[in-house]
């Protein structure tokens, strides 16, 4: 296989390998939109295919015109020699131009060439014609004895401006492929420097969109996108700084709604003389108990809530996370649950409140034994990298769709039958966020539910 072969394949696959990357995103910019670094690609490679395709018909069309140029040149040569020839033997032998005529036709070789005495008879014509596609044809006077006595016409073929024009087209169709990768490479980098930190942004927007207001917009850079940042930053202070009493009540009466009506309704059910039916009163009673209990607890889980993410953490003490999590795992055996410790030589400490630390631990194994399979036990995982403490709580089952992106939030919960009030999650989050680190569910499921804690390792 020749270098200009190969050129032409790989020129080619490169070009098809294009076409479709660029049919696919523009597919599915049908459904989701065409992005930024999609729009930038495409203005920079119809520039750069526009100024590669006119700099390959510039240099085409110039090679072609000095080629040609060079083929006329040669032919109008030759004509001129023919010209000297047949005025020599016509001056010095006397010759007509029909017997010089016969004589060039057996000398005549590859050219075309032909003779015409004064009045445009033909005295010879030979090889290709002026008209044929692929000539060049020169046209000379022939000067005898101080007068013209006829003309020749040479004719010559461009073959060798088609197999010039043939070695450039794969130079030219690699250089437009090199110009493509080129005009590519540079839209990644100018898409990634535009779209990076608003992608970036929108993450930090959902994250607050979704309660999580202790998180930090991310470090951006020029005019534009330091402006949205500060906008969000600016949105982000504001809702933090909602009236705490205002946020309180409105949480408060939201699922205070239930229990509360269950109260009155079994009170006025046993207003009207249920107390005294021996079936109907205990079972009424019964309904209240379970509904104060319910009101207990909310009001319990909603003030520790309220707590952390009012105060933050007051006491900073050296806490080692691993004794926390055999704690939190022991306690959750106490109440039935079946929990494994992954073996791990990590013994890394945190900068906190040890009981916020243990909550939280707990909170993440009580929700991974109360929503996982019975039949197998949750595994924790504790690990250090890169200066963070990563502890993983996982369970056998999957988390439902229709929650995923609310599973932090307060009173978000698929167990109310079971006494769930749904702010478990929602104060391990606050209390991973007041010690400077996350709280993710790292996988929904099947066939595993994981939650991911990362917390600063104490230096």
């Amino acid at each position: 296989m020749t270098i200009q072969t190969f050129l032409i394949a790989l020129s080619s696959v490169a070009l098809i390998l294009f076409v479709a990357f660029v049919a696919s995103r523009l597919l599915r910019s049908r459904t989701a939109g065409l992005s930024i670094r999609m729009q930038i690609f495409l203005a920079l490679a119809g520039i750069v295919g526009a100024f590669a395709f006119g700099v390959g018909v510039l240099v085409i069309d110039r090679v072609k015109a000095r080629a040609t140029l060079l083929a006329e040149e040669s032919a109008r040569s030759e004509a001129k020699a023919i010209a000297a020839l047949v005025s020599n033997e016509m001056e010095v032998r006397h010759r007509s131009l029909d017997d010089v005529g016969h004589d060039l036709l057996a000398l005549r070789g590859e050219i075309g060439m032909a003779l015409f005495a004064p009045d445009g008879r033909s005295v010879l014509e030979a090889g290709k014609a002026p008209h044929e596609p692929g000539v060049v044809s020169v046209t000379v006077p022939i000067n005898a004895g101080g007068e013209e006595v006829g003309t020749v016409r040479v004719v010559k073929p461009t073959l060798v401006i088609q197999l010039m024009l043939a070695d450039f087209a794969p130079t030219i169709l690699a250089i437009s492929v090199v110009l493509g990768v080129a005009a590519a490479i540079a839209a990644a980098i100018i898409g990634r420097t535009i779209a990076a930190p608003i992608e970036n942004l929108t993450v930090f927007a959902v994250r607050v969109s979704e309660g999580q207001l202790l998180s930090r917009s991310p470090p951006v850079h020029g005019r534009e996108v330091t402006e949205l940042a500060t906008a969000l930053e600016s949105m982000r202070r504001e809702l933090e700084g909602r009236p705490f009493v205002e946020t309180f009540a409105a949480d408060l009466s939201h699922e205070l709604k239930n229990p509360v009506a269950a109260i009155r309704a079994s009170a006025e059910v046993l207003a009207d003389g249920a107390l005294d039916d021996p079936t109907e009163g205990p079972r009424f009673v019964a309904r209240i108990q379970e509904a104060t209990t319910r009101i207990e607890a909310l009001l319990g889980e909603l003030l520790s809530l309220a707590r952390i993410e009012a105060r933050g953490v007051t006491e900073q003490d050296r806490v080692e996370i691993a004794g926390v999590i055999r704690e939190a795992a022991a306690r959750a055996r106490e109440r039935g649950g079946t929990v494994d410790i992954a073996p791990t030589t990590a013994n890394a400490s945190v900068r906190g409140d040890g009981m916020w630390l243990a909550r939280l631990c707990e909170n993440l194994i009580d929700n991974a034994v109360e929503h996982g399979d019975d039949e197998a036990a949750v595994r924790v995982e504790l690990e250090q990298a890169r200066g963070r403490v990563i502890v993983r709580v996982a369970n056998h089952g999957q988390v439902a769709e229709h929650v995923r992106k609310r599973l932090f939030r307060r009173f978000v919960t698929t167990r109310a039958d079971r006494g769930g009030t749904g702010l478990g999650l929602a104060i391990a989050r606050a209390v991973a966020e007041a010690h400077g680190g996350t709280v993710t569910c790292s996988s929904f499921g099947p066939p595993e539910v994981v939650f991911t804690l990362t917390l600063p390792v104490t230096s």
